[in-house]
């Protein structure tokens, strides 16, 4: 058990192909050397922007996998924006971290949850979330309310063709009822009634 708590990993990535991750690792393994950590991995993601999920960095998604196996303790990372720049991918990756009980050590930030003070960032995680939700929800609404504003109808469009809107015409004129002009031209009665609704409000439409 004690040697397992001293096993850490190094993750680090750059964005562009023209950048090396080399730096970074250096001082992350003088990290590791300095509080004598068994450092027993290192993850490269090279030219691969930090926007993307575990799909699309195979490094990152191997560590992802490591840890779920709990073959390490802690990772050690350059800054946060090294793990990625997606708020929500940036959370999942953080709560599946807490939930293997594995620590963080960020170095600019100098961030380790092994710390009373590090373990304050895992305790935020859920206030992110529901940041994150809330957002998502606002972006939402204001945008139905700018469709709305637009005059523009919400949902699907209108996929009932003129001649389909022309027989339930001709049929409601012969007296037949909803549901036999359901039978007959195969739509709903909400459509039928919302054919009848148009004729009654603009009858040239039909002309």
């Amino acid at each position: 058990m004690d040697q397992l708590k001293d096993n850490v990993v190094i993750y680090a990535r750059v964005s562009s192909s023209e950048q090396s991750v080399i730096n970074q690792i250096k001082v992350l393994k003088h990290i590791a050397e300095q509080n004598n950590w068994n450092l027993i991995d290192t993850y490269i993601d090279e030219g691969i922007s930090g926007k993307y999920g575990r799909d699309r960095r195979p490094e990152f998604n191997r560590m992802n996998i490591d840890l779920i196996q709990k073959k390490f303790n802690r990772i050690l990372v350059w800054d946060i924006s090294r793990i990625g720049r997606s708020l929500t991918n940036l959370v999942t990756f953080l709560s599946e971290v807490n939930a293997k009980k594995c620590d963080l050590y960020i170095h600019q930030s100098g961030l380790d949850t092994s710390t009373p003070s590090g373990r304050m960032m895992f305790q935020m995680i859920s206030v992110f979330s529901e940041f994150e939700r809330e957002m998502i929800s606002e972006r939402v609404k204001a945008g139905l309310q700018r469709v709305r504003a637009q005059g523009k109808k919400l949902g699907r469009g209108d996929r009932i063709t003129k001649i389909q809107k022309t027989k339930v015409i001709n049929l409601l004129d012969n007296g037949y009822t909803y549901n036999q002009i359901k039978k007959e031209v195969g739509l709903s009665k909400a459509s039928i009634s919302r054919i009848k609704n148009e004729k009654t409000n603009n009858c040239s439409l039909y002309i």
